[in-house]
């Protein structure tokens, strides 16, 4: 089967004043869409990759070629990205609140390390919040799509909440000011996905 780009669990203009309806079209509609009719004319050209999940391939990203682990990881991490988001965000609360506070020791110094990890991230690329066995909550980038699931991952584990430092992700409202974007962004964080993920990683 095709992959295919789902619906946004959101209105377009949901995420405003963070993130701009138009910003929010062209990079679900658009940016999104290419990624997967890309991976899905490369899986169509190699039989090898047939059959195969989103999360197969992601995690293969090594040995695959250079587009499936491009637009495979452009797939997957905008699907994540899309469920890291809800209108009005929230706040963390129990386990994950106290494996921040464990981590970092706090919200605020879990933030300042976060941003300054994506202001840091050189190009494109992504900033996660990522779970690792044995270490608990560790702040890590990846360039272009990469991912922390992928097998040449500098850090490797189990992503928590994810944000897109592409220009497209914020250039509209932003400008070149990805430190801006980065502040504003906590404002629209799903801390509820973020505790389920994180129990799921456990």
């Amino acid at each position: 089967m095709a992959f295919e780009v789902a619906p946004l669990p959101y209105d377009y203009a949901a995420l405003e004043p963070t993130i701009d309806a138009t910003t929010m079209k062209l990079h679900h509609d658009k940016h999104h869409q290419t990624y997967v009719d890309n991976l899905n004319k490369a899986v169509d050209g190699d039989a090898s990759l047939q059959g195969k999940s989103l999360e197969e391939l992601v995690a293969m990203a090594g040995a695959a070629p250079k587009v499936v682990r491009n637009n495979g990881g452009g797939h997957w991490n905008h699907n994540f990205f899309w469920e890291t988001m809800k209108p009005g965000g929230g706040s963390p609360s129990g386990e994950l609140a106290s494996a921040i506070d464990s981590a970092f020791g706090g919200l605020d110094a879990l933030k300042e390390k976060f941003n300054a990890a994506g202001a840091g991230q050189f190009g494109s690329g992504w900033v996660w919040l990522v779970a690792v066995p044995g270490q608990g909550l560790v702040v890590t980038s990846t360039p272009n799509q990469d991912n922390p699931l992928m097998d040449i991952a500098e850090v490797k584990g189990t992503p928590i909440i994810g944000n897109d430092v592409w220009e497209h992700a914020y250039y509209l409202t932003y400008n070149n000011r990805r430190a801006d974007y980065l502040k504003a962004w906590w404002d629209v964080v799903n801390w509820d996905k973020a505790s389920e993920r994180l129990q799921a990683a456990r």
